[in-house]
C-alpha cells in the first residue's frame, strides 16, 4: 500500500501568491487544489476530501473568518482543518491584532504570515501536515 498523499485546498484571491505557493507545495509531493474566494472554497469542499485548507483572511465578498465560520458550522465538513494565511504587515485594521491564539479561538489550527520567506511558510505548512 502507498502512503497517503495529502490534499490541500489553497484559498487566496492573490493569484500570484497562490500559484507560487501551490507550485512549491506540489514540488514536495502534495496535491493542491486552488480557489480564489471563500465561496469557491466552499463549493470545492463539497467535492473533495481535503486534509487541510490554507485560507487567506483578507478576500473580497467573503473573508477568511466568514469562510471558516461556514466550514465549522456545516455538518458536511466535520473534520476539515483550517490554517489562516494573511499579510500581517498589510492587514486591514480589523485583522491587525490577530494571532495564533485568536485563530484557534475561531476554530483554525494556526495562523501563517504570508509576508514571511516562502521557505518558512512551506516549513510551517509541513509541520502542520505531519503533526
Amino acid at each position: 500500500m502507498g502512503t497517503h498523499k495529502h490534499l490541500i485546498l489553497l484559498v487566496d484571491d492573490d493569484k500570484n501568491f497562490r500559484e507560487i505557493l501551490s507550485l512549491k507545495l506540489k514540488n514536495l509531493g502534495l496535491d493542491i487544489i486552488e480557489a480564489e474566494s471563500g465561496k469557491e472554497a466552499l463549493e470545492k469542499l463539497e467535492t473533495i476530501n481535503s486534509d487541510l485548507v490554507l485560507l487567506d483572511l483578507q478576500m473580497p465578498l467573503m473573508n477568511g473568518v466568514e469562510t471558516l465560520m461556514k466550514i465549522k458550522t456545516d455538518s458536511k465538513f466535520p473534520k476539515v482543518k483550517v490554517v489562516f494565511l494573511t499579510n500581517y504587515g498589510e492587514a486591514k485594521e480589523e485583522f491587525k491584532n490577530i494571532d495564533k491564539i485568536f485563530a484557534k479561538d475561531l476554530g483554525a489550527m494556526s495562523y501563517i504570515n504570508k509576508s514571511e520567506d516562502l521557505n518558512t511558510i512551506v516549513a510551517e505548512i509541513e509541520k502542520i501536515i505531519h503533526g
